[in-house]
């Protein structure tokens, strides 16, 4: 199962129905922790650090960030990248699906978009 880190502005509506579907899922909100506010490219390296794969509705920069940890040879261990335009049903879905059935290592230097 992923470890997960949730971008700040990620709707938590989606977290708690993945919560109802599985109840044992690991994430920490960035918001409730020093990350808040913090450059994208800190918090991509902190869930480095922490093995973490980042959950965002950022398609814009985030990726960029991403990917540039990627080419310079840095750690990168991977986003979720969800539209905010998703229905939230399929939003929550797709998020428990990949969380169940993603290991960790799958994701490194990957941004995976949702829906797949």
């Amino acid at each position: 199962m992923l470890r997960l880190i949730i971008d700040e502005n990620f709707n938590h509506r989606i977290l708690r129905g993945v919560k109802l579907l599985l109840p044992d899922f690991e994430y920490v909100a960035a918001q409730n922790t020093e990350l808040h506010g913090v450059e994208d490219s800190t918090l991509l390296e902190w869930a480095a650090k922490q093995n973490r794969t980042l959950v965002t509705h950022d398609l814009k920069t985030i990726p960029k960030h991403a990917y540039a940890r990627v080419q310079s040879g840095q750690l990168m261990t991977g986003v979720i990248a969800i539209p905010k335009s998703l229905h939230i049903g399929q939003a929550i879905e797709e998020l428990a699906i990949a969380v169940e059935c993603c290991d960790q290592s799958e994701l490194a230097s990957r941004v995976m978009y949702l829906p797949v």
